[in-house]
């Protein structure tokens, strides 16, 4: 089947979080947004049709979870990541972000020191300080355009007495998929200084050919004793708004403390179209996904040599995974209000402004790869444009 990602689709005036909020977060209703990582395409015609069809009966009642559903789950885990996940390991909830936000709860207290690798998906500094922990940064290693973890940094911050690390896997915004080894030499030193892990692998299906996202929790008994993981068919499938979400715990102790605050929520309950969604996506839509992975890495690949050609003293960090490019604009020599003002002023562009992932991200910025292919062109245009008029 061929799928259609150059259908341009207007979703201005849809209740959008990204596209109608111009005027209120940008001060401009003109401005073209590639920011918030939510895509541009229509769902899979599988995802579509279950949609349409749970709409029809009419009756939107309180939602249980099938063995379907739960099939669906762990059928895809095994099969495109040879992860074998029980059924009994599943704690359903509303989202990624809640998800962390209760797994911090659940194993830490407060003034505990939580670490996370920046520059990073900015809800972590949230779920960190908004619960009353301590930030303990172990930023990452910008290296010949990719990102490494500090290890000698990580290490200081576990003997230093850091109860859990956040783990970002792929990471946003820098696009790295990371390693066995690289992932296992973490995990080892989360053993030897007993910190717990929560996994973040929303954009784990989002991987380009030549690399391999391996689940955290899959590549030893000792690491999943210890790790939350955080899961989603949202940023997959393009179905955020559907509220769908699970953990993945096989440590029954670490489950039952984390169930226990989904409990004390009472947010556990299924969103209504979840299950016939997250089904029609595990079980029918994997071919509209490798299209999908193949239309974006093209945009990529055509932003990148764009830059090149446009605007080649900003230097693009290869994204690995996620739909996600980050762009080192230090050479611009401008400050986060700075680049704002270029962009939503100017240019009349929204991409994400990199200061909000932490320090190391000021001067870059994050863009949405994930739209037709002549959307991305307009917008690249009209950042250019903006760029060279700044330096006439």
């Amino acid at each position: 089947m061929t799928y259609e990602f150059n259908e341009r689709t207007m979703r201005r005036g849809t209740l959008s979080y990204k596209w109608d909020q111009g005027q209120t977060l940008f001060g401009d209703d003109e401005v073209l947004p590639l920011w918030v990582a939510d895509m541009d395409f229509k769902c899979s015609p599988a995802i579509i049709q279950a949609v349409t069809e749970r709409a029809a009966q009419g009756i939107y009642g309180y939602t249980i979870r099938s063995k379907d559903y739960l099939n669906a789950i762990t059928g895809w885990f095994q099969r495109r990541h040879g992860w074998n996940v029980d059924e009994s390991w599943l704690t359903d909830s509303p989202g990624v972000v809640p998800s962390l936000s209760l797994a911090v709860q659940s194993l830490t207290e407060p003034g505990d020191e939580i670490i996370l690798q920046s520059p990073v998906y900015n809800p972590f500094y949230d779920v960190i300080q908004r619960n009353g922990r301590k930030l303990a940064e172990s930023p990452l290693l910008l290296k010949n355009g990719r990102y490494e973890m500090d290890y000698e940094k990580l290490e200081t911050l576990m003997s230093g007495g850091a109860k859990l690390l956040l783990l970002c896997s792929p990471q946003n915004p820098g696009g790295r998929v990371w390693t066995k080894e690289e992932l296992v030499r973490l995990g080892d030193l989360c053993v030897k200084y007993d910190v717990k892990v929560i996994a973040d692998e929303i954009h784990c299906d989002l991987v380009f050919p030549g690399h391999q996202h391996f689940p955290f929790a899959s590549l030893s008994e000792q690491f999943a004793e210890r790790t939350i993981t955080c899961l989603a068919p949202s940023k997959t499938f393009n179905m955020p708004g559907l509220s769908t979400s699970f953990t993945v715990i096989s440590n029954p102790r670490l489950k039952r403390r984390f169930d226990e605050r989904i409990h004390a929520l009472s947010i556990g309950s299924v969103n209504f179209f979840g299950p016939p969604a997250t089904i029609a996506a595990y079980n029918e839509s994997e071919p509209w996904l490798d299209a999908l992975l193949t239309y974006v890495a093209a945009n990529q690949e055509f932003a990148i040599s764009y830059l090149s050609n446009h605007l080649p003293a900003l230097v693009p960090v290869r994204s690995e995974g996620t739909y996600l490019l980050w762009l080192d604009c230090r050479a611009l020599g401008l400050d986060s209000k700075q680049l704002k003002q270029l962009m939503y002023k100017e240019a009349k562009i929204a991409f994400n402004e990199g200061s909000i992932y932490g320090r190391e991200g000021e001067g870059f910025l994050r863009i949405n790869l994930a739209c037709p292919r002549d959307l991305l062109v307009e917008a690249l245009d009209r950042f250019t444009a903006a760029v060279n008029a700044r330096n006439k």
